[in-house]
């Protein structure tokens, strides 16, 4: 007994409060392979979670004494193990670096065990796909003693991070850049709200396309479309052919677009295709999972075609919630995945009824649950009219916006190439009448595009 770990960290746990303090939250008391050990570990938790303060050893046997789920041989032994825990001068350092390294080991010992059991069937209420999220979690399993900001203590830490250079996704749009302050960051969610048939998923296919031309990696997950359906769009964005002409187009031809594009860009992008209403944040975090072990793909943004039609981890449809909670459910497990995964996540929405007539778009024209735009940390309409369309445009209006001020560039159109899925920037009479604000930016067709960002200032 005296020779094991778990001996020392029982020990420290009744009589170096330091120690406790730093440790109690990363053991599970599964930790313990022995039983008896494991009870006093669960009295030695229950103490401190009533009273905050260290159980002395006859606090211990007491509480030992009074349960029921011992027999006499067990009491018996519990007693002698308790008598034994008599404090001794240790290295405090060399104590944390072993309790961290045991916990890690059984951590992960209990992961193997509970994978095998599943993979042999003996798990019923969890499949084959846990098991990856399962040894995730046991591998991630470290002492972290960050509880917080010191507001006062951690200013040269709030100072970095004021100045420090934020990861961000650029648009190859200039306004949606200058209304983002050059892009979309990390751990957002990010909804394009508009009627059916406008471009929700036209949007969303070109700024797939324009991410991977970055050379980054791009996961588009659909609901809606088979997988095949989005990359058509997005071949017709890509390789410059009209949607309509793609399948008529030789297979050299077709072949040697695809290679060439494949030169210009490291990105890799995979489309998922899922049931409409049947896949929730959990089967995308699955797919996150599964990607990295069986691909080594980790990708820099997710596209979820869209929001509305994806399923809740947390509440049945089938049961009686209402339509608010529903969505506004998704919307905040989807935006939990974005932080999870360190990555923005681009969905959409569907207008109301009102809202799909109308030329003039507002929150309150949001479909199903106002609950959506609450969690959201950017939302844009994009409305569409028969002006408009002969023009070859769309007009886009914030919504909400945590980025940047909201009543600058509120409104602005984009080109819009429905036959290539392609949008693009508008010359700038075309924004003249419809800006609501901002500095006027002058620049002609000549103009180099880093000089047209320049003069966007993000």
């Amino acid at each position: 007994m005296k020779d094991r770990i778990e001996s020392t960290i029982l020990t420290n746990l009744i009589y170096n409060e330091e120690y406790l303090r730093k440790v109690l939250p990363h053991i599970e008391p599964d930790y313990f392979d022995n039983r008896i050990e494991r009870v006093l570990f669960e009295e030695v938790s229950q103490f401190i979670a009533k009273y905050d303060k260290l159980p002395s050893q006859e606090i211990i046997s007491i509480e030992i004494k009074n349960r029921t789920d011992l027999t006499q041989d067990e009491y018996s032994d519990a007693l002698k193990i308790v008598s034994l825990l008599v404090p001794q001068e240790i290295n405090q350092s060399w104590l944390l670096d072993s309790t961290e390294k045991w916990c890690k080991d059984r951590a992960i010992y209990l992961a193997l065990m509970e994978s095998i059991r599943i993979a042999d069937g003996g798990d019923e209420k969890k499949s084959r796909d846990a098991i990856p999220t399962i040894l995730q979690d046991a591998l991630a399993v470290c002492f972290d003693n960050n509880v917080g900001h010191d507001y006062l203590e951690d200013y040269e830490e709030r100072y970095d991070f004021y100045h420090q250079k934020e990861d961000k996704i650029p648009f190859d749009l200039e306004f949606f850049n200058k209304i983002t302050k050059g892009g979309l960051p990390n751990k957002t969610l990010n909804i394009a709200l508009a009627g059916t048939g406008v471009g929700k998923s036209l949007f969303m296919c070109h700024v797939a396309s324009s991410v991977l031309l970055q050379g980054k990696n791009v996961l588009y997950i659909t609901l809606e479309m088979a997988e095949e359906k989005i990359a058509e769009r997005i071949d017709a964005n890509l390789l410059n052919v009209n949607i309509q002409d793609i399948g008529d187009l030789p297979k050299q031809m077709f072949e040697s677009k695809v290679t060439n594009l494949t030169k210009k860009t490291q990105g890799t992008l995979i489309i998922k295709e899922y049931p409409t209403a049947a896949a929730h944040e959990g089967h995308f975090r699955a797919l996150l999972n599964e990607l990295q072990l069986k691909r080594s793909f980790k990708p820099d943004i997710i596209f979820i075609d869209y929001l509305n039609i994806c399923a809740s981890s947390r509440y049945s449809k089938l049961g009686s919630v209402n339509s608010y909670s529903y969505i506004k459910s998704i919307a905040e497990e989807l935006r939990g995945l974005a932080c999870e995964a360190e990555v923005p996540i681009i969905s959409a929405t569907q207008t109301t009824r009102s809202g799909y007539s109308s030329s003039d778009v507002d929150l309150t024209d949001t479909s199903e649950s106002f609950g959506l735009p609450a969690t959201a940390d950017l939302m844009f309409a994009l409305i569409s009219t028969e002006e408009l369309e002969g023009l070859n445009q769309i007009m886009v209006k914030q919504l909400k916006n945590r980025y940047n001020d909201l009543s600058v560039f509120k409104r602005f159109v984009v080109g819009i190439d429905r036959a290539k899925m392609r949008l693009y920037d508008c010359e700038q009479s075309a924004q003249d009448d419809i800006l609501d604000r901002g500095d006027e930016i002058e620049y002609n067709e000549d103009t180099p595009l880093k000089d047209k960002f320049a003069k966007l200032n993000f």
